[in-house]
């Protein structure tokens, strides 16, 4: 009989062991998410599908767009063929296409802590004895795994069809890929980051000036910390540019043609130019000077003005997009040059702040954890001399650049979500036990307050998805990602006579910009809006419209069958001249006013079709 050795006693030896059965329990609860994750779908989700259809269509000169890059739209569109999806059902596979994404970030997470762990050996060898280090390999494992599960319950949900799950799980392969490189040297690994990085610009525009950060990394880390020869160097560094070139290469050139200048994409100069230069938004005209801000405008296509006052715009000049001033940004903002205004920078820079620490705080778990390793005698000595072991200092910079990038312009949480992982994680890798307590002893504490905080995660998925859907039986909904007020609002469209091929008008941005999403629903296209004030109801708006009657008459001179309008429950009774001819959508917020409908359609009344027609 062979006597068990002492490695087999001990936590982290069980935790390889688990490994795979906690990755599957992981999966399954995020599976639970792409059942019953509820309806959160917003205008920049609407552009995105928009861009997946036109993908599908092989409409390549249309999916050329200075604002949203197109591979998570072609993650959509896959979805989209292989679930053989209609327009009433395609979130099921859009949220499919997430959980998808999820289970590569996964892989990504487990590349990264791999990676990490790989340099951390190679330089501890000269050093001292790798046995000084809390977490191991899986303990690092389960750690970035949990950390994961948490940001997809709250920032990064299956609800949300937004890129930044897909950007995140690129930038983990890409950074997994520049530490390979500096653990082993190899040429692979500077191309694999180079690909890599270039997947991650095609998915987001910020990762291109991520690459050239990451490129001076490299460059830097192996020119001081490792004092390898400049020809080497030279060649990684060369390689991985060119490799990030021929991924991205074709859209910038695709772009650039278009803009007629050098371009990798408008994003972050529109969002510098609205949230530091104070530019406005929305409906900019080349003689509202008053709202240029600090930047220089000259618009090419703004927006057509059809009535002064109150504003009533037509987007005729754009043939794509279920929303067009929303579907290409960059199309209706063209020839804006930001200029920096030192006073918005800076209290802009402070709110940005403000929102990275709420974001710190309201991810609790990774700091209690650390607390509690400390009180068991871990310590954190973070070295980054070049001969000591600096393992850590190449992915915690660069997790910071990431923050400091966004924190000159606007934070979100999902935004920051890859920072945070690329700090925390080489933190906790860099951990090292004291001498006052014996090495196997701190390692599986370690190893144990880790597997717990792993297991809370899954565990508290699990809970909350099960509380989804048990909301989702009360409700008796047809799916977890079913909205009753937007689907209802479709459906009574169609049935009013208004559906694909059809042009309608809005009114408000509850209508046009956040929630239109009936329109794509309902097939249709919104290409005149009578523009108000966020801040203003829209059934105030139109009382206090002087010229009321005119503004509805200049939108049905443009031929939309209907106007469509959010209104606060109980207000549109058809009782005065402000709520007279509105109709009712399906017992939602939304109501319609018949603008150019046949007569047939327009006597017809409303027999809330939408359960029916589901």
């Amino acid at each position: 009989m062979t006597l068990p050795t002492p490695e087999s006693n001990r936590l982290p030896y069980w935790l390889r062991r688990l490994w795979p059965i906690y990755c599957f329990l992981a999966a399954l609860v995020t599976f639970g998410y792409a059942l019953y994750d509820p309806y959160q779908i917003d205008g920049d989700a609407v552009s995105y599908m928009d861009i997946g259809d036109l993908i599908r269509a092989h409409n390549w000169h249309a999916v050329i767009n200075g604002y949203w890059n197109p591979l998570y739209p072609a993650a959509l569109s896959l979805g989209h063929t292989l679930f053989h999806s209609t327009r009433y059902n395609e979130l099921h596979a859009y949220y499919m296409v997430n959980f998808g994404i999820f289970l590569l970030e996964m892989l990504a997470i487990v590349a990264f802590t791999d990676a990490l762990v790989q340099l951390r050996e190679l330089r501890e060898d000269s050093t001292s004895s790798l046995a000084s280090f809390l977490l191991d390999r899986y303990t690092l494992r389960y750690l970035g795994v949990a950390i994961l599960i948490i940001s997809t319950q709250r920032e990064l949900s299956m609800g949300k069809v937004r890129p930044d799950a897909l950007l995140q799980a690129f930038l983990l392969l890409g950074l997994a890929a520049l530490l390979k490189h500096l653990a082993t040297s190899h040429l692979r690994y500077a191309a694999l980051m180079g690909i890599t990085l270039g997947l991650a610009y095609l998915t987001k525009s910020f990762a291109f000036l991520f690459t050239l950060l990451c490129i001076l990394a490299l460059i830097l880390f192996r020119a001081f910390w490792q004092r390898h020869a400049p020809v080497r160097i030279a060649a990684a560094a060369a390689l991985a540019l060119i490799c990030f070139s021929l991924v991205a290469g074709p859209f910038i050139a695709a772009l650039s043609k278009q803009k007629g200048r050098f371009d990798f994409g408008d994003s972050g100069n529109l969002n510098y130019a609205w949230f530091v230069s104070g530019t406005e938004k929305m409906h900019l005209q080349p003689d509202q000077t008053s709202s240029f801000g600090a930047a220089e405008v000259h618009l090419t296509h703004p927006n057509k003005v059809l009535l002064k006052s109150p504003v009533v715009v037509s987007y005729k000049q754009l043939p794509y997009g279920t929303y067009p001033d929303w579907f290409d940004a960059s199309f209706w903002n063209e020839h804006i040059k930001v200029h920096m205004n030192p006073h918005l920078q800076v209290s802009v820079t402070i709110a940005c702040l403000v929102r990275i620490l709420r974001y710190i705080a309201n991810h609790p778990e990774a700091w209690v954890l650390l607390a509690v390793l400390f009180v068991i005698g871990a310590r954190l000595r973070l070295d980054w001399r070049p001969r000591a072991n600096a393992f850590w200092l190449t992915p915690i910079l660069l997790g910071a650049g990431v923050f400091c990038i966004y924190s000159m312009v606007n934070v979100e949480d999902r935004y920051i979500a890859f920072g945070f992982l690329a700090v925390l994680l080489p933190a906790f890798a860099a951990l090292r036990h004291s001498a006052k307590v014996p090495a196997s002893t701190a390692q599986n504490m370690t190893s144990a307050i880790v597997l717990l905080l792993a297991l809370l995660a899954v565990g508290e998925s699990a809970r909350i998805v099960g509380e989804l859907r048990r909301n989702f039986k009360v409700a008796q909904t047809p799916a977890g990602w079913y909205d009753p007020d937007t689907y209802g609002a479709a459906h009574a469209l169609n049935a009013l006579g208004v559906g694909p091929g059809d042009t309608v008008a809005c009114i408000g941005d509850k209508a046009c910009l956040d929630t239109h999403y009936w329109a794509r629903l309902a097939g249709v296209r919104i290409l005149t809006e009578i523009y108000k004030p966020a801040e203003d109801p829209v059934y105030s708006a139109l009382a206090n419209m002087p010229n009321r009657d005119q503004a509805i008459d200049t939108v049905r001179s443009e031929g939309g069958k209907v106007l469509i309008g959010y209104f606060t429950p109980g207000l549109m009774t058809g009782t005065n001249p402000i709520s007279a001819g509105w109709r009712e959508l399906d017992s939602s917020p939304f109501y319609a006013l018949p603008l150019n409908l046949p007569e047939t359609s327009s006597s017809t009344e409303n027999t809330h079709p939408g359960a029916a027609s589901h």
